[in-house]
């Protein structure tokens, strides 16, 4: 069905890297959402009627606040459409976030309320009665709820949405509840068990679970989180397949929603090559990112001494012997400053987060390393705090 609709309704649906493309797809998906949720919400409320059933009827209400957050998503892929301003110079795409964050919050209401009401069912139960018909409409809210899964994920991975990635968890929780208070019935009809109590507790259990990982995702993205590995190395290809750049170091990707990211990094060039020659080469691997990953960059130019023998002899002995100290290490920006009495090696190590060691500890055991080297080098570290590699 979505397949068909976005032929109907997505001009150039195969351009998802456009943002206009990638609004359409997600308000397709939350009106295709809100007609489905509506529809389940309104057999729900008569089938937990019929068979008098807290587990239904929650389910049902439910399903009403699924549609609510489909609405929430429309809104927000309208709002994240908008233009850069004055007051907003890098857009508005982070509001798909923010709306995320609202849905999380619909959820783990939802999901408090449905608790509460299963506790007094617990407490007080009541017998339910079970029919053809409710068990019928049970079932098809569960084969629709897993195709709302199946389109969530999937238009979710095609335009990189985490707000149509938690829907999709969300739908996939949704069916197994809904599976659970199916079971609860037949339970009731074959062995007498009243469970229905329980089988809203532990639904009302799936829904809060559901809503702390949809809010955890949210705000992990509007904190801002490493980029994703992949998305790197395609990065690092790009910048290195240019001979004139020898290395890269200082890699940050700012994240300010979808087709708005910033790209900022340091290349290391050589240091006796034309500052004309260097600067072009720069400004194409600039462009070269925009066209391919669709990130703004901004490279910085770090110009090293490539053709010295004896400077790139003891770059390789540092870089050696920090790595046999840990692995994890790595090292750039690597000078030498030639003194008459003693030679300073003036490098950056990056550690990992949350290293072993603090920077003062480190930097005294590196430069011991140093002076095993000679006794006429002295070391002069700077220690960052990054993904290494």
């Amino acid at each position: 069905m979505l397949t068909l609709l976005a032929k109907w309704f997505i001009p150039g649906r195969e351009n998802t890297s456009d943002p206009a493309v990638r609004s359409r797809y997600g308000t397709l998906c939350g009106a295709l959402g809100i007609a489905l949720n509506l529809i389940l919400f309104a057999v729900k409320v008569f089938a937990g009627t019929v068979a008098g059933s807290i587990a239904i009827t929650a389910d049902a209400f439910n399903n009403l606040t699924d549609a609510a957050s489909s609405i929430i998503t429309i809104v927000g892929f309208r709002l994240s459409m908008q233009k850069p301003d004055s007051e907003h110079p890098f857009g508005h795409g982070r509001m798909e976030h923010v709306t995320s964050l609202v849905i999380s919050a619909l959820i783990l209401f939802t999901g408090y309320e449905l608790f509460a009401s299963s506790v007094q069912t617990i407490r007080s139960p009541e017998p339910i009665r079970f029919g053809i018909l409710p068990g019928a409409i049970l079932l098809l809210s569960v084969l629709v709820k897993t195709y709302m899964y199946a389109y969530n994920r999937a238009v979710g991975a095609r335009i990189a949405s985490t707000t149509l990635r938690a829907g999709a968890s969300d739908s996939l929780s949704d069916a197994l509840a809904t599976g659970i208070v199916l079971l609860s019935m037949v339970a009731m009809r074959i062995w007498n068990l009243q469970i229905d109590g329980w089988c809203g507790l532990l639904i009302s259990l799936f829904i809060i679970k559901s809503g702390v990982c949809s809010a955890k995702d949210t705000v992990d993205l509007l904190l801002g989180h490493a980029p994703d590995k992949e998305f790197v190395q395609s990065i690092q290809k790009i910048v290195l397949s240019h001979p004139e750049i020898s290395g890269l170091h200082d890699l940050i990707v700012h994240d300010y929603g979808a087709g708005r990211l910033m790209v900022t990094l340091h290349a290391e060039v050589p240091a006796d090559g034309d500052l004309l020659t260097m600067h072009d080469v720069i400004d194409n691997t600039e462009r070269e990112l925009k066209e391919k990953l669709g990130c703004y960059a901004t490279i910085h130019m770090d110009p090293v001494h490539t053709n010295d023998a004896h400077i790139s002899e003891m770059y390789h002995k540092v870089k050696a012997m920090v790595k046999e100290y840990d692995p994890a290490l790595s090292i750039h920006d690597f000078r030498m400053v030639k003194g008459p009495s003693h030679t300073n090696l003036i490098f950056d190590v990056v550690a990992p987060y949350q290293y072993k060691l603090t920077d003062r500890q480190l930097r005294e055991s590196l430069s011991e390393c140093v002076r095993k080297l000679g006794e006429e080098y002295y070391a002069v570290i700077q220690i960052d705090h990054g993904c290494t590699g």
